[in-house]
């Protein structure tokens, strides 16, 4: 075998098993989650996982780069539609999509993040750049629709997103996103009514 397609088969196995640590720790939260519960899932002899990740912690660090990745992914696709209001709106529809994943086991990023942010180790850091990098880009979508408070409407759609997920996820009720993200898309609708005044603010917490 080649080097080239032994490089090809080391990478394509370490992004399996980091996409299988993001499956696993969103299912199971960090302190649940065993290496072999990752080798597991990702249909790897957990001997191998030690190859790649020395540690669990460098298993959490390769779930939120997975993350990252596939929020990546999505946003390019995102972004192909035609208009800011056509694209936060698909970002919501992708919300209620997941519902029944977030009823069972919360937001990936927003429980990734919960937990660790009783730690000081840099990974607390690092989900938030993931959380950053989704709210940057929310914000630009703001932005683009002429809204004079475009961070604020930003944090506003972000903090609805997390605030049901909780919610969801504790009464373990699917529906609960469905009627937020159904407000959500009234909210957006009446921004592009009315561009010049940027919308009210109040709109997204009530």
């Amino acid at each position: 075998m080649t080097d080239s397609k032994k490089g090809r088969r080391a990478s394509g196995k370490r992004e399996r098993l980091a996409a299988a640590a993001a499956q696993v720790l969103h299912a199971q939260g960090v302190a649940q989650t065993t290496l072999a519960d990752i080798a597991q899932a990702a249909e790897v002899p957990v001997g191998n996982v030690y190859y790649y990740f020395k540690t669990k912690d460098d298993l959490v660090e390769a779930a939120i780069d997975s993350q990252a990745r596939n929020l990546r992914e999505m946003i390019a696709a995102l972004d192909e539609l035609p208009t800011p209001a056509e694209r936060l709106k698909a970002l919501l529809a992708g919300w209620v999509d997941r519902r029944e994943l977030t009823a069972r086991y919360g937001c990936p990023t927003g429980t990734l993040a919960s937990e660790l942010d009783k730690r000081a180790d840099g990974l607390d850091r690092s989900i938030a750049t993931v959380m950053g990098a989704l709210l940057d880009w929310v914000e630009q979508q703001f932005r683009a629709m002429g809204r004079a408070d475009a961070r604020g409407s930003a944090v506003a759609l972000i903090a609805s997103y997390q605030g049901v997920s909780l919610l969801t996820n504790t009464f373990r009720d699917p529906d609960l996103m469905t009627s937020e993200v159904h407000r959500l898309e009234r909210w957006i609708d009446s921004l592009t009514e009315d561009p010049a005044t940027g919308g009210d603010d109040d709109d997204a917490d009530e």
